[in-house]
């Protein structure tokens, strides 16, 4: 099952029904605009130095949400320990040429499919608040806003990149989609907007409590979410050794790398 096959019905009768909840939001449509100028040039770089690349039209299916499975996505992406379900909800369809195809449902419809929606807006959320934290310890540059996306956006980029060589040292066929990888490594933002509001109220531990909180939260969420990508069914009977391999490395991207890169996005300012 390819996720780009899909197509929403909703939209067939009409992109306002199926994507009111987004754009009738003000701030998410400048969220939407920044996500779209990130994700293309990371399509851009990825097409550079790898192959694979989804649709341009895909972008639209990552926006696919319902204000219900925004909710239930943060408390998913924030408390991921009860969650007994991890794999994504298909179906299949009959197509024109009387073949029939699978095709993953989308965010709205599964609280497992990936989304970019959350992504777009921490990330977005995340910048703002580190310049807005800066201009309240008196450190605030105008060319700061700048540098922080810029340096948020290299964070995710090298972050894709790793799990890109991973999945090709692995021999990985089972490949998602880039703007799957995107929408992954975007939730992290989250936890980290909450560690930086602990750290805001005050220096102690309760801001190290939710910063350690954050960071097992969201590597317990990856190393889950993230086992259809890394550990393919087609996997199951092949060779051992290959197996562990990959099981270490959807551990060490999940805790190590992750470990790295939110202690750099959360200590930067």
């Amino acid at each position: 099952m390819t996720p780009h096959a899909y197509k929403s019905p909703q939209y067939a009768h009409g992109q306002n029904h199926a994507y009111g909840d987004f754009f009738n939001d003000p701030t998410a449509q400048i969220a939407f605009q920044v996500g779209g100028k990130a994700t293309e040039a990371a399509g851009i770089y990825m097409e550079q130095n790898a192959c694979g690349l989804p649709p341009a039209g895909a972008l639209k299916r990552y926006f696919d949400v319902s204000n219900d499975y925004v909710l239930r996505k943060l408390s998913l992406v924030l408390f991921p320990w009860r969650h007994r379900t991890w794999s994504r909800a298909g179906s299949q369809r009959t197509g024109a040429d009387g073949k029939t195809e699978g095709f993953f449902l989308p965010p709205r419809d599964d609280i497992n499919s990936p989304d970019m929606y959350i992504p777009v807006m921490a990330f977005t959320t995340y910048i703002l608040m580190s310049t807005l934290l800066s201009g309240i310890s008196g450190t605030f540059k105008p060319e700061q806003l700048g540098y922080t996306a810029s340096f948020a956006f290299t964070i995710v980029m090298l972050e894709i990149g790793i799990i890109k060589i991973g999945c090709y040292l692995l021999s990985i066929t089972n490949e998602s989609q880039l703007l799957d990888l995107v929408a992954y490594s975007g939730y992290k933002f989250a936890g980290i907007i909450l560690t930086l509001a602990a750290g805001a109220m005050g220096p102690g531990w309760g801001a190290w409590a939710v910063g350690i909180y954050c960071f097992n939260a969201n590597a317990f969420f990856l190393l889950r979410s993230l086992k259809y990508v890394l550990l393919p069914e087609s996997a199951a009977g092949g060779n051992v050794s290959q197996k562990s391999r990959r099981t270490q490395f959807l551990f060490l991207y999940s805790y190590v790398v992750q470990l790295v890169l939110m202690w750099s996005l959360s200590t930067r300012f």
